[in-house]
């Protein structure tokens, strides 16, 4: 896939879909982020056809044929300004919680029966999932990704991060299993694999594939699942084996070093050790982290000069932006320009309006 440049719009949940289903609102915020000059978008993170994958109001689904109706013209909206969008495919596991949409019977799942960090520790705890469940949740990525490429997307990223399922299997805390789905971190990338290895065999062999995982999650920001590279290497060389394309290592900060000793980022050591394409995340143009937007402090736009440095010195392949980009849709034309004092800095109430 050729992309015009290197700025990416990052997924980011916005709850604005009634139904489930992607609307008139969804297609212009996105198209308002396309035309405003990235060169590729992520969506939002949208559920996967499995009873129990959302665990939040009004959350797109990505599958039905009202819902794909919906992507497909976001999908053509994107393109006709010049720009390519992939979806991130998304199962919550244990964050969700009966009484949920989209049928509140349906209680969460996950690796094995513990309450998520997010919720109080009387919470329900989730289904712990048989290997019948894990075949029937790998297929439905699987067709989710068939789907994606049948609507008109130019690939799919897989949602490994952050504290939902497929992260709830790396992490050993909510992963006690004894079968082949647990034991040590690398044992535990058995089901990100199996996933990544269907939605590969679901596509087109030039199909791009991107994963994204993170060191932590919800509940967790402080969580490290590996402290050392070689610790990062052996996590990552399953899911490279099984076919991803692109990786997305997601950070709150963009430009801090991951281990002691190098200040190379995760995102520039996932491109050392796997040789993988990555695409940078967190904070970029903005003085401060997501979490203090989240506790309603504004953020002010600052330089870019830190990025152009990582780049220039091949730690990244692509810039991802976030909150940038609710703030100003033409924050990269304005950057091209030069137009560095028009580019708007982000306030909290960007989090819940249209474009």
């Amino acid at each position: 896939m050729r992309v015009k440049n290197r700025l990416v719009m990052a997924p980011m949940t916005r709850c604005k879909s009634p139904g489930h289903v992607p609307n008139e609102h969804n297609v212009e915020y996105y198209r308002r982020r396309a035309r405003g000059g990235v060169g590729m978008i992520i969506t939002e993170g949208t559920s996967i056809d499995h009873p129990a994958a959302n665990g939040y109001p009004d959350v797109p689904a990505f599958h039905g044929d009202a819902a794909l109706a919906g992507w497909r013209a976001v999908a053509a909206a994107v393109h006709a300004e010049g720009a390519r969008i992939i979806p991130q495919l998304w199962h919550v596991g244990s964050v969700r919680q009966p009484g949920m949409q989209p049928d509140p019977r349906v209680r969460g799942c996950g690796p094995s029966p513990i309450v998520h960090p997010t919720l109080a520790q009387d919470a329900d705890p989730p289904e712990e999932l048989s290997d019948s469940d894990i075949v029937e949740l790998i297929d439905a990525y699987a067709r989710a990704a068939r789907d994606a490429e049948a609507t008109g997307f130019d690939g799919v990223e897989i949602h490994g991060a952050h504290g939902y399922l497929i992260h709830q299997f790396f992490a050993g805390r909510s992963n006690r299993r004894t079968d082949h789905y647990g034991g040590d971190y690398r044992a535990r990338t058995r089901f990100a694999s199996e996933v990544i290895r269907a939605v590969r065999g679901s596509v087109s062999a030039d199909f791009p594939v991107c994963f994204r995982f993170s060191q932590w999650s919800l509940g967790d920001y402080g969580l490290k699942l590996v402290e050392t590279p070689a610790e990062l290497e052996r996590w990552l060389a399953p899911l490279t084996d099984a076919g991803v394309d692109v990786f997305h290592p997601s950070t709150r900060r963009f430009g801090d070093a991951e281990f002691a000793g190098s200040p190379l980022t995760l995102a520039g050591w996932t491109r050392q050790l796997t040789g993988k394409p990555v695409l940078a995340v967190g904070s970029v143009g903005l003085d401060s982290d997501f979490i203090a937007a989240f506790e309603g402090a504004s953020a002010r736009a600052i330089h870019v000069s830190a990025v152009l440095e990582r780049l220039e010195r091949g730690e990244m392949d692509f810039v991802v932006l976030g909150r940038a980009l609710l703030a100003d849709p033409d924050w990269p034309e304005k950057l091209r320009a030069g137009r560095h004092a028009e580019i708007t800095s982000f306030a909290p109430q960007h989090l819940s309006q249209y474009p």
